[in-house]
Formats: C-alpha cells, sequence, structure tokens
C-alpha cells in the first residue's frame, strides 16, 4: 500500500458500493470478475454486474463493473466508482479519474508506478500479483489465468468476501475436474493470505451476509428469451451472427438440445440454421412458419434494416413471423458494444407501404422468458410478425429476476385455424376472408385438404379469396381490414402498468424496458426531495386505451428512453393524436446505461421550470 488517506475521509459502507474491474480484453480476467458478483449474491446481496466491452475482438479496454446494493437497487449507479481495480495501463488515467473521493485503488504493484500517477484523496492498496504468479507457475496462460483469482482472493480479504462460496463455485464450475478445483483454491488463498499478512485493513467497504436475495434467479435476458422460444413452442430458429443477439440463438441451441430430442430415438425435434445472411434468415422464418412451424430469429438493427422486404411480405400476406431484436446503439455500424432503445419506430412500420406491427416489451429477463413464449401465441393469432424488442442492457447482463413461471396445462393458441374437417362440413374459406369482424381471417395449413382450402400465398395484392386483384377496391378492403386486426391487437397484448403516487400530482412519467430500474430507484429519490410522479410502465405496441387515459389525467407527462428522437413519444403523438406539448421528450442516448441520478436530475429541472412558467 503506497499511501493513505485520512480515516475520516475514507467511503465507508456495508452492502452499498460500486467495484469496477479494468482489465484488457482477452485477458481471461471476465470469469474471476464474475465469480467475484456471484459471490455476493451467495453471501445475500443484490449484485448488479455490467461488462462493459469494445466491438473488436482482443486487446482493447474492457471494464466489468458491479454494483453491490443491499436495498436492492438494479440500474447503473453512474460513471464513478468506489473500488477501482485497475489492471489495464492503457486505461490508467480515465481509470483513476472515475473513483469517488474517499475511494480505494487496487492494482498490482509487481512493477513500480510513480507516485505523482495517483490520487491524495484516494487510499491506494498495491498487491504484487504477477510476481506471486509468476513465482507459482511456470507455463506463460496459467500465470495470467491464475494471477486472476490470486487478485479475487486479495479482494475476498480486503472486502470480506466468504473464500467457502468462491471455493463452492470452483467446485461447481470445474465439476468433475479436481485438479483443477483444487489449483484455482490454491491461488485464491495466495491473494488471500498475501492481504492478511502484509495489510492491516485498509478498506472501509464490506460485504456482509444478508438476505435481500431471496429466490430469485441470476440471468440474462438473451439467455431467458430463447428459453421462453422453447416453451412458447418454437421449432425453428434462422439466424446470423450480430452482437448483441447472438447469445439468443445459442441459448435456443443449447436448450433445444436438452428438451427438444427424442428420447427414444435420439431425433431432433427442431431446427436450427445459421444462415449466410439477416435476409436469408427472416425468409426461411417465413417459410416455417407458412408452412405451420412455430418459428423465430435473433438480430439487432443493422439486421432489422435488411429484413425490410421480407418483413412487408410476412405482413401483407399475413404470416405468423417472431423477431427478437437485442438493440444497440446505430445508425450503420454504430456502437455494437453499447445499449440504446433506437429501434422502436423502424420495427413498429417496418418495411414499405403502410405497416404496423405488434412490438412486445420486456423490462428484464422475466419478461423476457414471458414475451418470448407469448410472441408465438400473438403472432399465430394474429398472423403477423411480432417483434421482441430487448437491447444490450437486457439480453446481454445478467441480473437478478424472479424465478421464470410457466403453466403445464396451456395450450398453444394457433389462432384460426381451418381444419380438413371444417372443409368437409361445408364451411366458407375465404384466406383473407374477415368472418368475425375482429380483421384476422382463417387460414389452412398446407396439406389440409386434398381438394379444398388451398390458396396462393402471393405479395401483390389480392381480393378476400386471395385471388389476384389491383381493383382499387379489393386493396383498400384489405388494408383497412389489417389496419382492424391491430386494433384487435391493443387487446391481446400486454397492458401498461400503472405505479400511483403517494400524494396526488398532475406529473407523470411513461417509460418502458430497460430504463424501469433507474426509473423506479429514480421515482423514490424524487420523492424524498418532495417531487411525487405517477409512473407507467408501456410494455407493448399498439397501445391500450390505458395508455391515452393515463396521459388525459396529467396536465404534463414525461417520456422516458433511450434513443435521441424520443421514438416511443413520437408514437405516442401519431397513434394516439396526443398534442405533443403535452408530452415531454426525456432522452439518454449515449450507449450507457441510463442512470436514476440521470433521470432525478432532468425532471427535477423540468418540473421546476415548468411550475416557474
Amino acid at each position: 500500500m503506497l499511501h493513505k488517506v485520512n480515516t475520516q475521509t475514507k467511503i465507508q459502507s456495508i452492502n452499498e458500493f460500486v467495484i469496477k474491474f479494468a482489465n484488457v480484453n482477452g485477458s481471461g480476467s471476465a470469469s474471476a470478475n464474475a465469480l467475484f458478483a456471484k459471490t455476493v449474491l451467495r453471501m445475500g446481496v443484490v449484485a448488479t454486474p455490467r461488462n462493459i466491452f469494445p466491438s473488436n475482438i482482443q486487446g482493447l479496454p474492457t471494464w466489468y463493473e458491479v454494483r453491490v446494493s443491499e436495498a436492492g437497487h438494479l440500474a447503473a449507479r453512474g460513471d464513478t466508482c468506489d473500488l477501482m481495480v485497475a489492471m489495464n495501463p492503457q486505461t490508467w488515467d480515465q481509470d483513476i479519474r472515475s473513483i469517488e473521493p474517499g475511494g480505494y485503488l487496487f492494482y498490482d504493484n509487481t512493477r513500480h508506478v510513480a507516485a505523482d500517477q495517483f490520487r491524495n484523496d484516494i487510499t491506494v492498496i498495491g498487491v504484487p500479483l504477477t510476481q506471486m504468479s509468476n513465482d507459482a507457475y511456470e507455463n506463460p496462460r496459467q500465470r495470467q489465468l491464475f494471477k486472476n483469482i490470486i487478485g479475487l482472493g486479495a479482494l475476498a480479504a480486503l472486502l470480506g468476501l466468504d473464500t467457502k462460496a468462491i471455493e463452492d463455485l470452483f467446485t461447481e464450475q470445474f465439476k468433475g475436474k479436481e485438479k483443477l478445483v483444487a489449483a484455482n483454491v490454491q491461488a485464491l488463498h495466495m491473494g488471500f493470505d498475501w492481504v492478511k499478512t502484509h495489510l492491516d485493513d485498509p478498506v472501509h467497504i464490506k460485504v456482509k451476509a444478508a438476505n435481500t436475495v431471496g429466490d430469485r434467479i441470476f440471468v440474462d435476458g438473451n439467455t431467458a428469451a430463447s428459453l421462453g422460444a422453447v416453451y412458447g413452442g418454437a421449432t425453428v430458429c434462422a439466424w446470423y451472427p450480430i452482437t448483441p443477439s447472438s447469445s439468443l440463438a445459442e441459448g435456443f441451441a443449447n436448450y433445444c438440445a436438452k428438451l427438444r430430442v427424442d428420447k427414444e430415438t435420439g431425433r431432433n425435434k427442431f431446427a436450427i440454421v445459421q444462415t449466410e445472411d439477416e435476409l436469408a434468415s427472416i425468409g426461411m422464418v417465413i417459410g416455417a412458419a407458412w408452412n405451420g412451424a412455430r418459428a423465430f430469429t435473433a438480430t439487432s438493427g443493422p439486421g432489422i434494416s435488411l429484413m425490410q422486404e421480407f418483413i412487408g411480405l410476412a405482413y401483407f400476406a399475413e404470416i405468423p413471423a417472431v423477431i427478437f431484436d437485442v438493440q444497440r446503439a446505430g445508425p450503420s455500424t454504430g456502437m455494437p458494444t453499447r445499449t440504446q432503445q433506437s429501434d422502436i419506430m423502424t420495427c413498429a412500420y417496418a418495411s414499405h407501404g403502410d405497416t404496423k406491427h405488434i412490438l412486445l416489451i420486456p423490462e428484464d429477463p422475466y419478461e423476457c422468458f414471458e414475451f418470448g413464449a407469448l410472441a408465438f401465441d400473438l403472432a399465430d393469432r394474429l398472423q403477423t410478425p411480432v417483434f421482441v424488442m430487448l437491447d444490450l442492457e437486457i439480453g446481454m447482463n445478467e441480473r437478478l429476476s424472479k424465478p421464470f413461471q410457466w403453466d403445464d396445462s396451456r395450450n398453444l393458441d394457433r389462432g384460426k385455424i381451418m381444419t380438413e374437417e371444417d372443409l368437409e362440413a361445408g364451411k366458407k374459406f375465404g384466406r383473407y376472408l374477415d368472418v368475425d369482424g375482429d380483421g384476422i381471417p382463417f387460414r389452412t395449413y398446407p396439406g389440409t385438404h386434398p381438394s379444398k382450402g388451398a390458396f396462393f400465398t402471393r405479395g401483390t395484392s389480392k381480393d378476400s379469396m386471395a385471388r389476384y386483384s389491383e381493383e382499387g377496391k379489393d386493396y383498400q378492403e384489405n388494408m383497412e381490414r389489417l389496419l382492424k386486426k391491430h386494433d384487435t391487437a391493443r387487446y391481446l397484448v400486454p397492458a401498461a402498468i400503472e405505479k400511483r403516487a403517494e400524494k396526488p400530482t398532475r406529473f407523470g412519467v411513461i417509460y418502458y424496458g430497460s430504463t424501469s430500474p433507474a426509473m423506479d430507484e429514480a421515482c423514490q429519490l424524487l420523492a424524498q426531495s418532495g417531487i411525487h410522479v405517477d409512473l407507467l410502465r408501456v410494455r407493448a405496441f399498439p397501445f391500450g386505451d390505458e395508455v391515452k387515459a393515463f396521459i388525459a389525467d396529467h396536465e404534463t407527462t414525461f417520456v422516458l428512453e433511450q434513443n435521441r428522437e424520443g421514438q416511443v413519444r413520437s408514437l405516442l403523438i401519431n397513434e394516439l393524436e396526443i398534442n405533443p406539448a403535452i408530452l415531454v421528450k426525456i432522452v439518454h442516448f449515449d450507449g450507457a446505461p441510463i442512470t436514476a441520478g440521470f433521470v432525478t436530475d432532468v425532471i427535477s429541472h423540468k418540473i421546476s421550470s415548468l411550475q416557474g412558467a
């Protein structure tokens, strides 16, 4: 330890702090960093990690941030941290600046660092990680990997982590490989024992066992959505790799290998195709769905751009399709490894001409699972593409979630299917005939009947019997029916969820998706300062009646989102014919997760301005 600040100025906290690991991509640090977060969780304390990484494969800086919060806050706290684990010389100055005054710097002091490279208002803890690793191991790769575990052991001693919990994690990670377990335990205690021998408790932030995790599970949204697709009856996935959605398709493949293989014959009951591009992937999804399979693709913004014409075909020919869009920062390549909610408008009106699509917008892994399954019922019921709008923050970062639930008696909703028996009984079949007034026609599966119920699927205009027609009347009737079907969807998609403030207020906030943790925390902070707001979390498009009613109940409604243009605000104005003056845009679009501090500051300022006016 090079120096320490006055004890009274040190940050002192139990189970409420932010630690940030600064590493080089490809250094093998990810596993050790994840073990830190999981250890805190095993001790019963809420921990929310975020992996901040570059879009190249190896060599550039990467960070892993963990917010420890016994109060249960899941949102990112901000740009600063209380403890920086600085292992990357490239970002040293930047990392030092990000430490809160009174905070702590942990670094590898095997090599000398000049005193002027530190700050006088932080506590510096140096541990010779490289030297210890080099002395203990000969293999270069082992030296690098075990250096990370030695560092984890040192942090365990400094912060009070339960080493037994870490050892249990080793046992689970290297199940059946006792030598690896023993080697990692040895490296862990090398770091732990060095700190206990050489340092006198320099860090005043600690982790102590609590009971705030409960029965929640630790999972990322992409994994949750892929499991939801399995439970939702999906048997076909066609996809092209793209950050940050690739792990969703990979998760589906892993779950299918466990859950969709015939136990007696060993045959796969699924088809997963990695295609040559996104255009091919959506084409295969539409073909499989037309044939009666439940099919999906997973992609991000650039993939959605390439799929536009096929999406229009599925909309106009009325073919079910599910598209998981894990949003990232655009336009073009943008920032592939940063989060945004910037595809809302693109997906709502995807393709040329007059189109309107169903959007499901989950806030956490639980809803990723729930909506991941629901999307297939809605696609079949409505015979149309359905988008599930994740983003990188939800999709790729693990977080606590309530356990998934599934009713085994639940039946898949196949929608309006004309069967062979119906056709034999003489029921009238017109592929695009609206017989119920809800805009949704009946369809038949290929091969339903040898002589009845066949139709020609086309992307050109047709009449209600699926016959080619360019008559204006036929075209207009068909387009109006599609609009009616979209209106029917308002009563089938998940309704928005309202939270009323403790005191009456004329201010409301509409938000959605990954802004939820920050908004929930900000609401508490605002209330503490005497500012009360009602909340409405939108979960789907088209909007239900409750959304328009919420806006009507408030003089001013703020719309919080992570894109530059305020895309959901634009949808609200366009679809509900709302006066733009009463919808105030609050946007955050730098690619980092939105924080409660940002939300609190902006809403406080805007309300003060409105009240002053």
